[in-house]
């Protein structure tokens, strides 16, 4: 989702819907989109960088090439790449680029998907 203003926050997270596991992504789905919805109602441009666990996404490459998209004020963090013992790694290696290719950003962690904003706000508010 793109908001009318200039991007200034790029939220970086898992697809619900590549995510594999019998569950139901739509609740997760329709969390992150009303997160995304509080940065239009205050006026922030944001874009997100979602991606799957199903094996068809080259992480690096795909985060890699959102982060050198533009300067980022601040990087968010999705709590999916977090709350899990198995994305230790994962973390790891979207820390570290973050680290490389918007050295400059904040870096924010959501405590849920209808928080990103929020947690944005933090550092650029």
């Amino acid at each position: 989702m793109d908001t009318t203003a200039a991007p200034r926050v790029l939220v970086i997270g898992l697809d619900p819907y590549r995510v594999p596991g019998p569950w139901d992504p739509e609740p997760v789905a329709r969390a992150i989109e009303a997160g995304l919805t509080k940065f239009a109602e205050h006026g922030v441009g944001v874009e997100t960088c979602l991606f799957g666990l199903d094996g068809s996404d080259d992480v690096e490459v795909v985060v890699g090439s959102a982060l050198r998209a533009r300067p980022w004020e601040c990087v968010t963090v999705g709590g999916g790449l977090r709350h899990s013992d198995d994305q230790v790694e994962l973390l790891e290696l979207i820390v570290n680029l973050i680290r490389r290719h918007a050295p400059a950003a904040a870096i924010a962690f959501n405590s849920s998907p209808d928080s990103t904003y929020e947690a944005a706000a933090r550092w650029i508010e």
